[in-house]
């Protein structure tokens, strides 16, 4: 369980960076994205939460970024990625995904929302954002 004393302890951005970006796409090879989606959605089972501002606090102490809400329709959500991560990828011109965070935010609103749920990224490197598409059918419902 990671504690409150845990998330207080500073973590060094290149560390984090030499682990995401160079050796889990060495060990996942061409099956990464898909990977590192289900491994979203691992994460979201263990970690649950019961509202979308808990989705974006969660973002926050992960050191993932600033995740807002840009819009909410019946059956759509769209949230915007930011932070100097974020930039920094873009800025370095990395090849990078965020299947992790996408994974992750489905599998969250598919809990809250009991219906089956799937989001796709999509990356806005000119404004150093990550928009994340979120989508859901009613009518495809989930038992607990």
């Amino acid at each position: 369980m990671i504690t409150d004393d845990l998330i207080q302890i500073p973590v060094n951005a290149f560390a984090y960076e030499l682990i995401r970006e160079e050796l889990l796409p060495d060990l996942m090879g061409k099956e990464a994205s898909r990977i590192l989606y289900w491994a979203g959605k691992n994460l979201a089972r263990k970690y649950p939460v019961e509202t979308v501002e808990d989705i974006l606090a969660f973002f926050e102490k992960a050191g993932w970024g600033t995740l807002t809400i840009v819009e909410q329709k019946r059956r759509e959500m769209q949230l915007e990625l930011t932070g100097p991560l974020v930039t920094e990828r873009y800025r370095n011109k990395r090849e990078t995904t965020y299947q992790m965070e996408a994974g992750f935010i489905a599998q969250q609103l598919q809990q809250q929302r009991k219906v089956i749920t799937e989001a796709y990224e999509e990356q806005k490197k000119r404004s150093n954002k990550v928009l994340f598409i979120v989508q859901w059918d009613a009518k495809d419902t989930i038992e607990e």
